[in-house]
């Protein structure tokens, strides 16, 4: 039994879909038993657990060969991060009581950077799984391709891509979710001893320019990046409900400034095979 946490975002459907695919028993871990019904529909196993309910994860994790852990994102943390902390210390107590063979976690780029920003939830969910006994795999991939989705209004209704990464120009690693979930099901796969990291990254660096290269080319019709001025985000993430932007500012500083980045040597470091472009022609379309 392969149990999945975070089976309702892209990432878990696209994991659940290459296991499903492999003829592998999937149970998915939900917080609402609806969300559960596409996935029993599919053959899996449903358990109910909040990623706080060390109790209810324990049963989740019960008989598992593997686990696939992917945290709720908080994106707007109180300060200290105490929300990551309180699903980290129900993961922990839950692995200890149900003692799965091996645990896959997805972290990220930049988990080994010390500076405080909002990918450090990540950081601190390492630091704990590091502590523990069983197996375990830190899949760590770069900026989402499928972040361009929050680009597809503006890119198709004023031919503009609004960018928080600078310069416009600066190419990082980024990767389609397809690609990270078909890895997950690999490693899940694999046997180890400790813990180990694996860095993911597409067929190859991506800039601003290139986002706005390729929703041109999807749509048709000129796009171009634009810089989002670094003195307006804090006024703009405050007016957009933000209760605490500076881990988000402080992350996108790390990309532009390069302090997040990928740990290990270039040689080792995983490459997906799905282009940008195929991913925004997905988005356009929807």
């Amino acid at each position: 039994m392969y149990v999945i946490t975070g089976i309702t975002g892209q990432v878990g459907g696209a994991l659940a879909d290459a296991l499903l695919q492999q003829g592998k028993p999937v149970r998915a871990v939900v917080r609402d038993e609806k969300k559960g019904a596409h996935w029993a529909a599919r053959g899996c196993d449903v358990a109910l657990a909040n990623m706080t309910d060390a109790d209810a994860l324990a049963s989740a994790f019960e008989g598992a060969q593997g686990v696939f852990l992917l945290p709720p994102p908080e994106f707007d943390p109180a300060p200290g991060f105490p929300e990551a902390r309180g699903v980290i210390a129900a993961i922990i107590a839950a692995i200890a009581r149900a003692k799965p063979r091996k645990i896959v976690c997805l972290s990220t780029i930049g988990a080994q950077a010390t500076q405080s920003n909002l990918l450090t939830q990540r950081t601190l969910l390492e630091d704990a799984l590091r502590k523990q006994a069983i197996p375990v795999t830190f899949l760590r991939p770069g900026w989402f391709m499928e972040n361009c989705a929050w680009d597809v209004d503006a890119a198709r209704n004023e031919g503009i891509v609004r960018s928080f990464l600078q310069p416009l120009d600066r190419a990082i690693p980024m990767i389609a979710t397809d690609d990270i979930g078909r890895l997950a099901a690999k490693l899940l796969h694999e046997d180890w001893a400790g813990a180990r990291v694996v860095e993911l990254e597409g067929p190859r660096r991506t800039s601003p320019d290139d986002i706005a290269a390729a929703f041109s080319q999807v749509l048709g019709k000129p796009v171009r990046a634009q810089a989002v001025p670094r003195e307006s985000w804090e006024p703009l993430f405050a007016s957009q409900g933000m209760q605490h932007p500076m881990p988000r500012i402080r992350m996108l500083d790390g990309f532009n400034e390069g302090w997040i980045d990928f740990e290990g040597r270039s040689e080792d470091i995983v490459k997906g095979t799905t282009p940008l472009v195929d991913v925004i022609r997905k988005l356009v379309a929807r």
